[in-house]
């Protein structure tokens, strides 16, 4: 009989420490060029994960700026984030920037949370 080897989950609800905020952008009203946010799709609590330099490379070769990976609980029906969201964090180093969702997937690790991949253009 082989001995029992609990892993513990990769990330657990006390891990989810900083706010964020989804969003629905639509096209500014009028002839001038732009977008502006709509409204408030969904708020929840995350995990950001550390960049890593290999991040910044593939987000150089994407065409965008930096790559964060974030980690939320599943929301279930509620709310679906895709490609035509973006995202905001409320934390000191991440302030008044816009990330637009590239992707996202079920933790395979853990059912409960999904992981969002979020780039920063300008």
């Amino acid at each position: 009989m082989q001995p029992f080897k609990y892993k513990p989950p990769r990330v657990n609800t006390g891990d989810l420490r900083t706010p964020i905020k989804f969003y629905k952008y639509v096209a500014n009203e009028g002839p001038e060029p732009g977008e502006s946010e709509k409204e408030i799709l969904y708020q929840a609590w995350a995990k950001i994960d550390n960049v890593w330099l290999k991040d910044l490379e593939i987000a150089k070769a994407n065409g965008t700026l930096s790559d964060i990976t974030i980690t939320i609980r599943d929301p279930q029906a509620d709310f679906i984030p895709n490609n035509k969201h973006y995202l905001s964090i409320d934390a000191v180093e991440y302030r008044d920037k816009r990330y637009n969702v590239k992707h996202v997937q079920p933790d395979l690790q853990n059912k409960e949370f999904i992981i969002v991949v979020a780039g920063l253009t300008e």
